[in-house]
């Protein structure tokens, strides 16, 4: 049986100006006079999914979700090579959070955030922590330049003939050293079509490696589609070859802004693609945190193991977050 609540359809949604040439898609699930909630999807770029509005009791919780700048249902869409991703930054996302709240009239929700959304969750929970009731994150994410290179260097060892075919898809003498990132960055942002949707494929080919790990089910069925590969690709890379615009270790640096705030990680043992070193390092920072260390999981968001130990997180705060 299935650790998630039954499948809902959204009571309201809508697409939210942010005055600067984005329109962010939004929706809203569950029950309209609950403790309000906001899921912050991976990737950067990864865009909801329908699966997260059932990890809630939604006779509890007023459930929003939203597609981060340039990705799912908001507009442009980083798939168009015209769309300028310069206003798509980690504090343009923070600043949409707190623009969504006002729109929808919120006072403190609790963050739901798993891998890219567990630091967009805590940027957002140290710029505003007076608007945060609580804090659920799975598989912790701080995107400080060290798990930046593990993802795209670090673990080569693990699995030596996709990163062999990782790196040999890269045009000869455009490479530079082992900055994969860098690379495909170039590539993604290429002026022919078919060299940006071959460096997106490419670059799908290695995350598979991991994910494929982490998930029983396979590929995401959203990466048969080639607009989807396209946009996430080129918003991670985007993200990742600029560190987020974040200052190095910040997030854990400033952890104590998170005073008074409770949250729970939950990490898997073997989370290939976040090591549990960075969870344990915050649980450390922030007291009013609770480290739950998942044996059997990995980084997946809704393996069997996560999907129970995230439900059983909303499910302890359904009260405390109440208004």
């Amino acid at each position: 049986m299935s650790p998630l609540y039954p499948e809902i359809e959204p009571y309201d949604h809508g697409l939210l100006d942010t005055g600067d040439g984005n329109v962010i898609y939004w929706e809203a699930c569950g029950n309209p006079a609950g403790s309000p909630a906001l899921v912050l999807h991976g990737g950067p770029g990864s865009g909801c999914s329908t699966a997260a509005r059932r990890q809630f009791d939604p006779d509890a919780y007023r459930i929003i979700l939203f597609d981060q700048r340039n990705c799912g249902r908001s507009l442009p869409s980083a798939a168009d090579p015209e769309t300028d991703l310069s206003l798509n930054t980690t504090w343009h996302l923070v600043a949409d959070i707190e623009r969504l709240r006002n729109h929808l009239g919120i006072e403190t929700w609790l963050l739901l955030g798993n891998s890219w959304g567990s630091t967009l969750a805590l940027a957002y929970a140290e710029t505003h922590p007076e608007r945060v009731a609580a804090i659920v994150i799975a598989g912790v994410t701080t995107t400080r330049r060290s798990e930046i290179d593990w993802l795209y260097r670090g673990m080569a060892p693990l699995f030596p003939e996709e990163w062999q075919r990782f790196r040999e898809a890269i045009p000869s003498g455009q490479a530079q050293g082992e900055d994969m990132v860098a690379a495909y960055h170039r590539l993604l942002n290429d002026p022919d079509q078919h060299t940006r949707l071959k460096a997106a494929r490419d670059w799908h080919d290695w995350e598979a490696a991991s994910i494929l790990l982490a998930d029983p089910e396979g590929r995401p069925r959203r990466w048969a589609d080639p607009d989807y590969l396209l946009a996430r690709a080129r918003i991670i890379t985007h993200y990742f070859v600029n560190g987020a615009w974040l200052e190095d270790g910040v997030l854990l640096k400033n952890a104590a802004l998170l005073t008074g705030i409770p949250g729970i990680l939950l990490q898997g043992r073997f989370d290939i693609e976040a090591p549990l070193v960075t969870a344990w390092e915050l649980a450390r920072a922030w007291p009013q945190s609770e480290l739950k260390i998942l044996p059997r999981a990995a980084h997946s968001m809704f393996s069997p193991d996560m999907s129970a130990a995230i439900v059983a997180a909303t499910d302890r705060f359904r009260e405390f977050c109440r208004k």
